[in-house]
């Protein structure tokens, strides 16, 4: 059996590396902190080594390190415990999972809560968006794994968190531009600073590239405002605004091993056909209230927003085609075409209340809360194309058969989702202790309006109501100033998107019987400082889940979904940085994480299926996750001139592709990208220049796959060595 690239590949350069950090730490460290202030998990700002839970800040410098600061995976790729992958797919936005949550997710995020200056980016039924991640004027990303993220209810396998910093001082503008392969190009303009006591962050930017893969040209347009302002000594007001428009990205879709093989930029013939492209417009804004009373705080927040979403899909003809109604034909008059158009409205309040106090010789810290969120859908489903012929099958562009164009109306409904989530976290800190507990009660209800019924199509509307409590408990030991350990566990839970209930296995319907995934996570861990320059972060983690939810067939472009057994997720993550002498400084993320099915179940292959009959044997790999991945940095900087330099790896081990692991899983890969760039101060002027090379081996490999594909086509491919250069001038009146 060949060995993969981390078990054959990889050992000596961990070896290297992990000799290398003692040898070379040093007391002319540049000027980076080890140690940063958190407030994801206990909601109040906590330091990260001090806080019983898996959590690494992306700095803005990591943020903006010589990138176009475009995709998230760009900063995230060096956390352990989360796999981004990006799909070179602007229509299907990043693939993220947070220790293998989230993997499943065929477009958008699932499985990890995504928070945006303080504005859920994720719906109350748990599908996100991180393309909506405003990154030009990021001040950090907090990202935690683990039991602490359950307090955060629904679809909290991880929490990740971006932070506008509030504009402060002497005004400034910034200008950028940056360009490089594939036609790829990007624009941006911003100020920031402070105005008769008003703080203000306001930034614009288009995004456009030609795509690695053919079909997959995007252009984008992000804009977004922040203000803050004190009404009094003892009170903040926030309001915020962001809109993101990204209109008909083409969609290359996923290719087959043997298109894979043949050509990584090409792509399949049904997405020229039927031309697959997806719209999308999503403005929200929102309010923040802050007001302190001695040590205590009250927070108060409210956030309205709006999505428009047109996706053009290469569904079968034979299937989406509206025909008379017969017993072997009921899914053709039932399917709802192969054009999705949504229009959502969306919004939440939240509250909370921190108080702060002394007991039994210790400091405790209660925070009592609320969050309410909605969501409302008017969903429409048309078919793919136009015809003037009255045959039965028919062929884009043969006999009048026009494709990629929307056709006749298949689905008419309107979707609410609403969510009431109170929840109670307290901490108390003695001498050594810091002890932490915390439970949520999340109450989600889903309605169905059809106003689509007609002969063969009968009313399906229904609504389903899920409920759960996730507590949460957790502990940390100062075993000395330096080292701190951990332990902690809880019970969370992933209800079913409205993209898993869309469509049930037998009626194609919306599927009402899906029931929440349940999980218990376990995680034990270690925080150190080695000597002044180095930090190191270890965490062991096991969870088990029960009816987790896995795909039950694909049929007529369609995915159905059922609850499978048992299965569990266990591994180790760490993390390590180090300052060494003379401006030279490391990271290490390293993940190994064994995620399998505990219990046989059955689901469907091929089409037709009514009754599942292919065997998922216990011990099989969950798809989409690598047993192992790898992210290591060495950079070095010159503080006399500006200058600064760094060399990244990328590893990852092989990814299962389907459930019953028989497919051609996507390889394991080691890649390496080498940066440069420059920073000038000039009177009030501060220039910066980067050059950027990824991939300089230029090796080929699958960068990420769509789990269990009907049409076998899980293979997404990644581009060769490919550059990318970019310039910025700031100025401060």
């Amino acid at each position: 059996m060949q060995k993969s690239a981390l078990s054959s590949g990889w050992r000596p350069l961990l070896g290297s590396v992990a000799l290398t950090f003692p040898l070379c730490v040093g007391a002319d460290a540049p000027s980076v902190s080890l140690d940063t202030v958190v407030v994801t998990g206990a909601r109040v700002e906590h330091s990260s080594f001090d806080l019983p839970a898996a959590i690494d800040v992306v700095d803005r410098e990591r943020i903006d390190a010589d990138r176009g600061r475009v995709n998230a995976s760009e900063a995230l790729a060096a956390v352990p415990g989360i796999n981004v992958l990006n799909r070179q797919n602007y229509a299907q936005d990043l693939q993220i999972s947070s220790r293998g949550f989230g993997a499943r997710s065929a477009f958008g995020v699932r499985g990890i809560r995504l928070i945006s200056d303080g504005i859920p980016a994720s719906m109350p039924d748990g599908q996100g968006q991180a393309a909506t991640f405003n990154l030009d004027q990021a001040g950090r990303i907090e990202v935690m794994r683990g039991p602490m993220s359950a307090v955060y209810g629904n679809h909290s396998g991880g929490v990740i968190q971006m932070f506008t910093p509030d504009g402060s001082g002497a005004p400034i503008i910034e200008g950028n531009i940056s360009g490089g392969s594939y036609g790829t190009w990007k624009a941006d303009v911003a100020s920031r600073g402070e105005l008769g006591g008003v703080g203000y962050v306001i930034d614009a930017s288009r995004f456009a590239s030609d795509g690695y893969r053919d079909h997959s040209s995007v252009t984008r347009d992000q804009q977004m405002a922040k203000l803050t302002f004190a009404p009094d000594a003892h009170s903040k007001v926030t309001l915020i605004a962001n809109n993101f428009r990204q209109p008909d990205a083409q969609d290359p879709l996923g290719l087959t091993w043997a298109g894979y093989r043949a050509d990584p930029r090409s792509v399949e013939a049904a997405a020229l056909e039927f031309n697959t492209r997806k719209s999308i417009e999503h403005t929200q804004g929102g309010a923040t209230y802050e007001r302190r009373f001695g040590s205590d705080l009250i927070q108060l927040s409210a956030y309205t927003g709006t999505r428009s979403v047109t996706q053009y899909q290469s569904i079968p003809l034979s299937a989406q085609r509206f025909i008379a109604a017969t017993a072997a034909n009921s899914s053709r008059r039932r399917h709802s075409g192969g054009v999705i158009d949504f229009d959502r409205e969306f919004g939440g309040l939240s509250g909370r209340w921190i108080l702060r106090g002394e007991v039994a010789g210790g400091k405790w810290t209660a925070t009592v809360g609320v969050d309410y969120e909605t969501s409302t859908d008017d969903r429409k489903g048309y078919e793919n194309f136009l015809t003037t012929s009255a045959a039965l099958n028919i062929t884009c562009g043969v006999g009048g058969t026009v494709c990629g164009v929307r056709g006749n109306l298949r689905r008419d409904e309107k979707n609410t989702v609403t969510s009431t989530d109170p929840y109670l976290q307290g901490e108390w800190q003695y001498d050594r202790w810091l002890l932490s507990a915390g439970v949520r009660q999340s109450n989600i209800r889903v309605k169905v309006e059809d106003n689509y019924i007609t002969t063969g199509n009968p009313d399906d509307s229904g609504k389903v109501h899920f409920t759960h409590t996730t507590p949460t408990v957790a502990a940390a030991y100062k075993i000395s100033p330096t080292v701190n350990a951990y332990v902690s566990a809880a019970r969370g839970f992933e209800a079913p998107t409205l993209n898993e209930l869309a469509y049930s296995s037998a009626s194609g319907s919306f599927s009402f019987d899906l029931k929440p995934a349940t999980s218990t996570h376990v995680e034990a861990g270690l925080k150190a400082f080695l000597g002044s320059d180095t930090r190191l972060d270890l965490a062991l983690f096991d969870i088990k889940v029960d009816d987790e939810l896995v795909v039950f067939k694909n049929s007529g472009g369609r995915s159905s979904y059922q609850n499978a057994g048992k299965t569990r997720r266990r591994g180790w993550e760490l993390a390590v940085d180090s300052l060494w002498s003379h401006g030279l400084s490391t990271r290490l993320a390293y993940t190994d994480l064994r995620a399998t099915y505990e219990q046989d179940f059955l689901e469907c292959q091929g089409t037709p299926c009514a009754t599942p009959t292919v065997l998922v044997e216990s011990g099989n790999r969950l798809p989409g996750i690598p047993r192992r991945s790898l992210f290591g940095e060495v950079a070095w900087h010159h503080a006399a001139s500006g200058f600064h330099t760094a060399l990244e790896v990328i590893a990852r081990d092989k990814m299962y592709v389907e459930d019953t692991n028989t497919q051609k899983a996507a390889p394991g890969y080691l890649v390496a990208n080498l940066r440069f760039g420059i920073d000038q101060h000039r009177g009030p002027w501060l220039l910066k220049g980067f050059l950027r090379f990824e991939n300089i081996f230029d090796r080929g490999y699958v960068g990420s796959v769509i789990v269990s594909d009907g049409n076998q086509r899980f293979y997404e491919s990644a581009p060769g060595a490919n550059w990318l250069a970019g310039a910025s001038a700031t100025y401060r009146f």
